[in-house]
């Protein structure tokens, strides 16, 4: 089946804000106590951090983590996560029905962010707490010294302030499961306010608003109009969040799931330029899609969990290679939209539907979704140029036509690399692939080839087969023909 990628370099969608290959810890299931943080551990390091994770997260370069949440950071209280351990009260997180010892605080999080090379994107509970706390917050930790709230700070052995640079404010509160749920009205009055007082002490700092939970929400997009009357001149971004499920094993679908997140964007983009047009407004407010991924596997085993303990097994996807493919697509289609997108974090980082999977007191390992992030993280940090891709379609269950290519250009002004993410959706045929470039020259030569690729659709990597789904590297004795095998993830790297 021919494949013909049409890009010109005169035609830049956008450029790549790294960003856009965040993460995210949340105090939920492993995720922290037996995922980034296990004193017990045999690799832990003195302040407790697993180093396997740590260098996992490395290896990803990660350029932002969003913390402590989630549905968790709406019934956080940030002081009990501060100040010597062994002062620190043990809580009940209504969440996810968890307790939480607090070891892993606020101060862990900012060293192990440092020891991992990423920035902080810190969320405020906007849920059972409000503007006094949030001020506080960012008093501790910012200020450089001389108020109350920094020098307490000091004295818990961070002289330096945190210079936390990214703000969230509050998680999903248009959803009814969020302690301190609340209606667009009162959430904007409340977003607007406490981003004011985080503007008036510092006006460079960065706040995300909450949009929708997800696009199927029966407030979605009235929700986005009514948060953005009140935080338009406030905010920077505005979040959204959305996960993708196969329970019915339906590849054609699943694999065309990413109109959904497509569609999803564009239509809070529309609602965004609305209110900038409504209010006269010279801003142009910026998408943080904070939160997406494939979640389903776990859903069943999270049932039986026993409530009420620290670090519960939940939401522990083990991921095939199918989602791989998924995973593939979705980081295109964020690609896709880099010039509104700037911010995404990949949900999340560490054990829940996440990319590195640990035992605990056992080892670490790549999950098989952390091969197309790891690829794109690596190269897909240029400009994205507006491409057409010719190939045909098919009909599937839910999303309509679609192509049997997603396809994705990424163009490096400064060295003149051109990188190309391509799924082959088709589920036996090969897509024989043309590159129409023009303005980009001819003197172009493939030097690498990596396929993502098993004879298996529910193949994955675990404890006892970390490498069951791993890249390879493909040889072409002919670059004019170049064939991409069905149901694969690709990226071919070309160079003058």
């Amino acid at each position: 089946m021919k494949c013909t990628i049409h890009a010109s370099k005169q035609f830049v969608r956008g450029t790549v804000d790294p960003r856009l290959f965040g993460s995210f810890v949340e105090q939920l299931g492993r995720a922290v106590y037996g995922g980034v943080y296990e004193p017990d551990h045999p690799a832990a390091d003195e302040e407790g951090f697993r180093s396997d994770v740590m260098d996992l997260v490395r290896e990803l370069d990660v350029p932002v983590v969003r913390f402590p949440g989630g549905n968790y950071v709406s019934n956080f209280n940030w002081e009990d996560s501060i100040g010597p351990k062994e002062n620190r009260p043990t809580r009940l997180d209504l969440a996810w029905k968890a307790l939480d010892p607090n070891q892993f605080g606020l101060q862990e999080f900012m060293h192990w962010s440092k020891k991992v090379g990423t920035e902080p994107m810190m969320v405020i509970n906007l849920g059972t707490r409000g503007l006094a706390e949030a001020k506080d917050l960012v008093e501790y930790c910012n200020h450089p010294g001389g108020s109350y709230l920094s020098d307490l700070r000091k004295s818990h052995g961070s002289e330096k302030p945190y210079d936390i640079k990214l703000w969230g404010l509050g998680n999903e509160m248009d959803g009814p499961w969020q302690v301190g749920h609340k209606s667009a009205e009162e959430y904007g009055r409340l977003a607007c306010e406490v981003g004011k007082a985080i503007k008036l002490f510092d006006p460079s700092l960065e706040l995300v608003a909450c949009g929708s939970s997800n696009s199927s929400m029966p407030t979605f997009p009235e929700w986005e109009e009514t948060v953005l009357d009140h935080t338009y001149e406030v905010v920077d971004y505005l979040s959204l969040h959305m996960y993708f499920r196969n329970e019915e094993k339906d590849i054609a679908t699943f694999l065309a799931c990413s109109a959904s997140m497509d569609a999803f964007i564009d239509t809070v983009v529309h609602v965004c330029d609305y209110v900038k047009a409504k209010k006269r407004s010279k801003k142009t407010m910026y998408l943080c899609f904070d939160e997406w991924n494939v979640w389903f596997h776990s859903h069943e085993k999270d049932k039986q969990q026993t409530p009420w303990i620290v670090g519960p097994s939940l939401l522990e996807d083990v991921y095939t290679f199918e989602d791989a493919l998924v995973v593939g697509c979705l980081l295109n289609s964020l690609l896709r939209h880099c010039d509104r997108v700037k911010i995404a974090c990949i949900a999340q980082l560490v054990n829940t539907i996440a990319p590195i999977m640990t035992e605990t007191g056992g080892k670490a390992w790549r999950q098989t979704i952390y091969w197309p992030f790891y690829y794109a993280s690596k190269y897909g940090r240029g400009e994205v140029l507006e491409s057409r891709v010719d190939v045909a379609s098919y009909e599937n269950r839910q999303y309509g036509t679609i192509p049997y290519a997603d396809a994705l250009v990424v163009h490096h002004p400064e060295t003149g690399e051109i990188d190309l993410f391509v799924v082959n959706r088709h589920e036996h045929e090969m897509l024989s692939l043309e590159l129409d470039l023009p303005g980009l020259g001819n003197s172009y030569m493939l030097v690498e080839h990596i396929v993502l690729e098993h004879e298996n659709l529910y193949a994955v990597n675990d404890a006892m087969n970390p490498e069951e789904v791993m890249p390879k590297q493909v040889l072409h004795a002919d670059t004019e023909n170049l064939q991409i095998a069905p149901l694969t993830w690709n990226l071919l790297r070309f160079h003058r």
